[in-house]
This record gives structure tokens, sequence and C-alpha cells, in this order.
């Protein structure tokens, strides 16, 4: 589902609102709601809206479960830090338990540690059998001027992973390696939420929507869940170019 909105405002309302919905009818259904959240701009203003009286007043959070869909590679007080984004605008504000809270670990000092680490996390918390994959009632999104999503950028070797749940990913134009879950986990979830906003990625996302398949060149387009619900929520520039 694509759904546009005038503003980022709006935008944020209905993803608040989103967010409310699904995680109430995963706690009925399950006793608890796994979320992966993202880093960036737009779900920053999201997580201080939810952490508002209006909107947090609305699930009972001990019941929530917060996971990370990326990570850089940088410790946990840096300010490039997507935890620490998510824990100065969320997780601190609404005082989550330390027990809810599922980050990467980078000041592990090995990305490839980091990564493995963080999958047997993922492994021990829903109990999977090997080969298996996480169920997450719900991934959160965002997507770069150039397309790439979580730290999936174009061309870079985790496009490609299929047996692994959690990656580190070597990025050469940044000089730098990423940490991100991979498409087969992505795609696992029940729900999984784009949040765009903004002219800048309005080209990107003509692409990524409306052109031709170019998965290693725009790799939002490999986010298909296979059994579950995905919806575009952007605001009006980032729409311009959509038909």
């Amino acid at each position: 589902m694509i759904k546009k909105f005038l503003n980022i405002t709006e935008l944020n309302d209905f993803a608040a609102a989103k967010f409310i919905e699904i995680g109430n009818s995963a706690i009925e259904s399950n006793g608890r709601f796994a979320v992966a959240l993202a880093g960036g701009s737009t779900p920053k203003a999201l997580y201080r809206l939810l952490a508002t009286k209006e909107f947090s007043s609305r699930i009972d959070w001990e019941k929530v479960f917060f996971f990370f869909g990326d990570e850089r590679n940088v410790a946990p007080d840096d300010e490039q830090s997507n935890f620490r984004m998510a824990n100065e605008n969320l997780l601190q504000p609404l005082q989550i338990p330390a027990a809810n809270i599922f980050r990467w670990q980078p000041e592990l000092g090995d990305a490839e540690k980091t990564a493995d680490k963080y999958q047997a996390a993922i492994v021990h918390f829903f109990d999977l059998a090997n080969g298996e994959l996480p169920r997450l009632d719900l991934i959160l999104l965002g997507m770069g001027d150039d397309g790439h999503t979580a730290s999936l950028f174009p061309f870079s070797s985790a496009l490609n992973e299929t047996d692994k749940i959690a990656a580190a990913n070597p990025i050469e134009k940044l000089n730098t390696t990423r940490l991100t879950l991979t498409f087969p986990a992505i795609n696992n979830a029940a729900n999984v939420i784009f949040l765009v906003g903004g002219a800048a990625k309005a080209g990107a996302l003509k692409e990524v929507l409306e052109g031709a398949p170019q998965p290693e060149k725009f790799p939002s387009q490999n986010v298909k869940p296979t059994n579950g619900e995905l919806f575009w929520l952007v605001d009006a520039p980032a729409a311009q170019f959509l038909k």
C-alpha cells in the first residue's frame, strides 16, 4: 500500500496510529509486540510523537520489545548511533526496561562478531530452530536518496545474503562497515512500514516504486514481505514524481 501525505506531520500522525494498532493486535494475539526500529530524521519525529501522552497511553509498553533494523559501527553513545537516537527520543522518555531492548553492540570492536551476536540474540528471543527466520510484528524502514534501506546499500555484499539474519556490510563509498538485518529477515516480518519524506528522496522513490526492477542499484526494491503487509508512507515532496 502506498499512502501519500501533504506533509511529514500528517505522515507521522498516521504512522504513530498504525504503530499502536499493530502493536495492540500483536499483544492481543501473542502477548507481546516485537518491533525493529529505524534510524534517520523521519523516524526521530515519529519516536518523539509516540512518547507523547496522546500515544504513550494507548499501549502496554512493558509488552513491547525493541530491535534495530540496522546500526552504524559506532559506540552506543556516539551521535551517529541509531540506538542513541531512539533511546533519547523514545526508550528513555517511556522508561522502557533494559530487558525489552535488543541493540547491536558495535563496542565489541569486530563487526562480524557484532552481527553474529545480534543474530544469536534474535534466535534466542524467537526460539528459532536452525535455519528459521524471526517473525517480527513490525519493521520500520527509511530509504536513502540512493534507494538503500536499513544498511543495505547499492551493490553491497549483504544484498545477496540468504543464510544470515544479521550481517556486517562493508560500504565502500562510506569507507565503513554497517550492521544490518538481511532481506530474508525483513521480508519475513508481519508488517513493514517505509517512512519516506523530503524532495531529496523523490527521484529514488520513483525508481523504486515505478521503475524497472534494479534491486542491486535500488535495494529498497528487495523489500517484498512473503506473508505480511507492506506500507509506503510518503510525503508530498518525496512523492512529487510518482504517477
